[in-house]
């Protein structure tokens, strides 16, 4: 019996890899040491400072490491590799749009953000413009940009935990999120940003160093050559299997399938400039030049990260194969766990494995708290108590929003498994490159934009890209005419209210969020504040007046 039908077989038959309770005892001990961590760090949480940027107390390799910690998530690790392994080339293209992405993070706003928010990206966006309805509009956002996200984190842990510890059905693997869920919510109540941001590092440290292992394991199976590597993908992917490192595989030479990949590249070369819970990450470090070395760390980490991830993606074409990852519990998020037991046995699948949960704790506890943030510091103090709250009662009212994200999370991670983590994440990069990136660049650069441009362009972009969303083959009306079951969100087959062919929308709603931006703005007939414009330009190009080192 080959390799990959050896897997197949033990994943057929048991439901599982691997040793359960091995891969328990490991997940066990992460989550102990990360929970000592977190408690040690939570000593010092005593204001909104504290709690919502760790009291800019983090250096900009460390803030780098932890950004990179943030923004690989199961989507990278999981999605990405199951992309790669099924459908090779086409799947790669995740990997570049997200690296691109982070040179229009570098270039057009880290430094910049940095230098004019307090704690959260309405901070930025309400500098020059009427403070309540900026606010409340980007919250609002913030909050649905966090929301898509965590259903695809939700979903890994789903599959990942099915996989490892043979769960069956969805009543059973909604309790496995449920407790994911559980998990996220102490870190978060617990340890606030400079807990969160420690176990980021920890585990980017981890998913790179496991990611490097397997590569370098993959390669000295095929005598450290790539193109045998390649040949073993193609040999295991049955016929047509060239096919697999050719563009077209997944996006083929339609019409369709061009435009949908055109409106994938969109959204996640965008997404990121975009994305609450990165922008927050800026917060934490004492200076814009440590901003800016934030950056460069990370995309240095996440780079090579990303060079791993097309080893590891063929790796696991070649040596577990499609036939097997598509019949694991977890489906195609199951390709990097298949693989470690396919080199290293249950040991190295536990062990990457609970890379793997970590890198989901990690970012959904990045996640909660920016929505925790957005919500207390924006809506909360802002609009509704207008500025007059003492710091302790809004680190309350954040802490008290963690455990309803948590709820909803797992509500929506429950109806969202079984989704391909990567796919979904590529939805959360659409809403905030139509929500967030227009009014962001508009505010920074463009000295006419007003109030009304702004929530034209925040509202418009945020609904049209919602709406679009749930008419769209992702929700319902998308069948694998090879089984014939439903590949949408509603597993009904007969369900079918799909109105649009496009499965990302970014081609769509982001250009018409740019649009209404201008066109609210030369509609409107407030006045422009040419002096405001101008301190928030020498602000955010200075550093002058920016928010200053907290000394511990």
């Amino acid at each position: 019996m080959s390799a990959g039908r050896a897997v197949l077989a033990a994943a057929t038959e048991s439901e599982q890899v691997g040793s359960p309770a091995v891969n328990i005892a490991i997940f066990g001990a992460f989550v102990l040491v990360t929970l000592v961590i977190v408690f040690r760090a939570s000593r010092n949480n005593s204001t909104a400072a504290d709690y919502y940027a760790a009291g800019r107390s983090f250096t900009g390799p460390q803030n780098g490491t932890a950004i990179a910690g943030d923004y690989l998530s199961a989507a990278s690790f999981l999605g990405i590799c199951g992309a790669i392994a099924l459908n090779g080339y086409d799947g790669f293209l995740y990997s570049v749009g997200f690296l691109v992405a982070w040179l229009v993070a570098l270039l057009l706003v880290a430094e910049l953000l940095r230098n004019t928010g307090r704690f959260t990206m309405a901070d930025v966006l309400s500098f020059r413009l009427k403070q309540r309805p900026v606010r409340m509009a980007a919250a609002l956002s913030t909050l649905a940009v966090v929301f898509f996200y965590l259903l695809a984190q939700m979903a890994g842990a789903g599959g990942l935990v099915a996989l490892l510890l043979g769960v069956e059905g969805v009543a059973a693997q909604g309790l496995v999120i449920a407790v994911v869920g559980a998990l996220m919510i102490l870190y978060v109540l617990v340890g606030g940003m400079k807990g969160t941001t420690w176990v980021q590092i920890i585990k980017a440290i981890l998913l790179i160093a496991g990611a490097a292992v397997m590569t370098l394991w993959v390669l000295a199976k095929f005598g450290f050559n790539l193109s045998d590597l390649l040949q073993g993908a193609i040999d295991k992917a049955g016929p047509g299997g060239e096919s697999i490192i050719e563009p077209g595989r997944q996006y083929g030479v339609s019409a369709m399938s061009q435009l949908n990949f055109l409106s994938l590249a969109l959204a996640l070369v965008l997404g990121t400039a975009g994305l609450p819970h990165v922008l927050m990450r800026f917060y934490t470090v004492p200076s814009a030049k440590e901003a800016r070395r934030s950056v460069v760390w990370a995309i240095w980490l996440i780079g090579i990260f990303y060079l791993f991830t097309l080893v590891l993606g063929y790796g696991a074409g070649a040596l577990v194969g499609p036939e097997a990852i598509k019949a694991a519990p977890g489906g195609v998020n199951s390709a990097a766990p298949l693989l470690a037991y396919e080199l290293g046995g249950e040991i190295l699948l536990g062990l990457i494995s609970a890379v793997a949960f970590a890198t989901i704790l990690a970012v959904v506890a990045g996640l909660t708290i920016t929505a925790a943030a957005s919500f207390a510091h924006d809506i909360y103090a802002n609009v509704i108590k207008r500025g007059e709250v003492r710091p302790d009662g809004e680190v309350k009212v954040a802490r008290i929003t963690v455990i309803a994200i948590g709820v909803l999370a797992i509500i929506g991670g429950i109806f969202a498994n079984g989704q391909n983590v990567a796919f979904l994440v590529a939805l959360a990069f659409a809403v905030a490159a139509s929500a967030n990136l227009p009014t962001i660049i508009y505010s920074l650069f463009w000295k006419r934009f007003n109030t009304s441009g702004a929530l034209w362009s925040m509202y418009g972009g945020l609904i049209s890209c919602i709406v679009l969303i749930a008419f769209s083959p992702v929700v319902s009306g998308k069948v694998d005419p090879a089984t014939g079951k439903s590949l949408s969100m509603i597993k009904d087959v007969t369900v079918d209210f799909h109105l649009i062919p496009l499965e990302n929308p970014g081609l769509i709603s982001i250009p018409l969020a740019f649009l209404l931006g201008i066109v609210g703005t030369l509609l409107s007939k407030e006045k422009p504040h040419p002096e405001k414009f101008a301190e928030m330009e020498v602000r955010s190009l200075t550093g002058a007046g920016a928010e200053k080192a907290t000394v511990h």
